[in-house]
């Protein structure tokens, strides 16, 4: 592999139990197995995490996660509210995990609500995290063709995001530079970073392209999704 895999490297997994679009979302049968244990799966296959830790208020989200073979911290309710951020919840783990004598070198955050990044994904970005100066990592998808674009601005005006005075034909793509939209599957940050910033995106993140993983939020999403999965077997 030709990289230092004896790092400290910790995939966190946050799953709450109240989730709202869906009830339950977190541990509802997706194709035959709960939903976050598809991200249990490929954090635990990847070669170069070796700590994986869901962190849940749920007493049955934590026993499914540990049926999974997750390891499970107990989340404080003030961090299990509707409004509460992802990074104080990294930040708690990481906190405890270091009380207890575990430092990580790299921070790998995984929502449950993307099932379909694989091992393959986690390790080929931490890859290319660890061999480079970035102090972090994302995966995202091209922003590709779409349309002319416009921005809605507070003050009632309006900005193009594209040349409108050299409108293409429409048969041309209206392409904004490489523009690249995170798709919530992967972050990972380096230890110092984490640290400094206490949030999963540093200063000088690095982005890792995939095709569109969906990032499960209502019930359509939830049947595309089993159906894709459902085909591959």
């Amino acid at each position: 592999m030709g990289l230092d895999i004896k790092m400290n490297i910790l995939g966190i997994i946050p799953v709450r139990g109240g989730s709202k679009g869906i009830p339950r979302k977190n541990i509802r049968p997706l194709a035959g197995k709960p939903l976050v244990a598809y991200t249990i799966e490929a954090a635990l296959k990847s070669e170069l995490i070796n700590k994986v830790i869901v962190s849940t208020e749920d007493s049955e989200i934590a026993e499914v996660s540990k049926n999974f073979g997750a390891k499970v911290l107990k989340r404080p309710e003030n961090l299990a509210q509707d409004e509460t951020k992802t990074a104080p919840v990294l930040v708690h783990v990481v906190n405890e995990l270091k009380a207890g004598g575990y430092v990580p070198d790299i921070i790998v955050l995984l929502q449950a609500t993307c099932p379909m990044r694989d091992e393959i994904v986690i390790d080929e970005a931490l890859k290319e995290l660890i061999s480079s100066d970035n102090d972090s990592i994302f995966t995202a998808f091209w922003a590709t063709r779409a349309m002319p674009l416009w921005r809605k601005n507070h003050d009632g005006s309006v900005t193009a995001l594209y040349d409108y005075h050299l409108r293409p034909r429409r048969q041309e793509n209206y392409l904004i530079e490489d523009v690249y939209c995170e798709d919530g599957a992967l972050y990972a940050i380096k230890y110092d970073a984490f640290e400094t910033i206490h949030d999963f995106i540093g200063n000088n993140p690095k982005i890792y392209p995939v095709e569109r993983h969906i990032d499960i939020d209502d019930l359509e999403d939830f049947r595309k999704v089993e159906q894709v999965l459902i085909k591959k077997g």
